[in-house]
């Protein structure tokens, strides 16, 4: 299959496996925390669009050639084509929405839509869905994905709700093609106060300890699960 800019950038995220993602009031903080995020160690940076000039903000990070930037809370189809225009490689939604997972191929970026069981994770799978990001946080934890993923071992699920710097290697080993984080690396204390400095450091030992897993973990089943699964249906 030809590889597209889409796939590209669905390899990139599996390869970082963590993103950071911002949600605030205000334009400029959300720009000084995100380059905090940066100067960490994250490369996946994502921009809510309920953040105020989150287009700006989009536009700006992507232009870092090291960096993969995209947009969350994508609603719309018109939401879609203004991110990717402002220089978005992947969409994320809480909801999946048929019309946003094709709006997103036709605009070859990555679409990661919301799901919360495991009929709206495999509906999304079979829409075309690059990832499936599980929200709201599952009660269950890794144990709800584990659960999930033993019968469906070819969904690309990406948590972000309920992931910590704490456990989020308990969701790499659960199998999660990677993880996002919120409010647990941007600590809404930390931003009201423009503690910058806390949330550079706490994205430091993300990425250190993801480092030291990387290097123990097996190498990730990528690529074409998608097209292995229910190749007979």
């Amino acid at each position: 299959m030809r590889q597209t800019r889409r796939h590209e950038t669905a390899a990139s995220i599996e390869r970082e496996r963590i993103s950071a993602i911002i949600r605030t009031n205000d334009q400029v903080l959300a720009g000084e925390a995100m380059r905090a995020a940066v100067d960490g160690g994250f490369r996946i940076v994502e921009f809510t669009l309920t953040t105020p000039g989150a287009l700006e903000l989009i536009a700006e990070f992507s232009r870092k050639a090291d960096l993969l930037v995209g947009a969350g809370t994508v609603l719309t189809p018109g939401q879609a084509r203004k991110a990717a225009a402002a220089g978005a490689r992947f969409l994320v939604s809480p909801i999946c929405d048929p019309i946003i997972v094709a709006q997103a191929a036709s605009l070859d970026v990555a679409c990661i839509p919301g799901a919360y069981t495991p009929t709206e994770m495999e509906t999304a799978h079979r829409l075309g869905a690059d990832f499936v990001k599980v929200f709201p946080a599952p009660a269950g934890g890794v144990g709800f994905i584990e659960a999930v993923r033993a019968p469906l071992p070819h969904l690309r699920l990406f948590p972000t709700a309920g992931v910590t710097s704490e456990n989020f290697v308990d969701f790499l080993n659960a199998g999660c093609a990677g993880v996002g984080f919120v409010k647990s690396l941007f600590e809404p204390s930390e931003l009201a106060h423009g503690d910058f400095a806390a949330i550079r450091k706490r994205a430091t030992e993300i990425t250190r300890r993801l480092a030291q897993w990387s290097a123990a973990a097996p190498t990730p089943v990528s690529g074409n699960a998608r097209e292995r699964c229910c190749e007979d249906s």
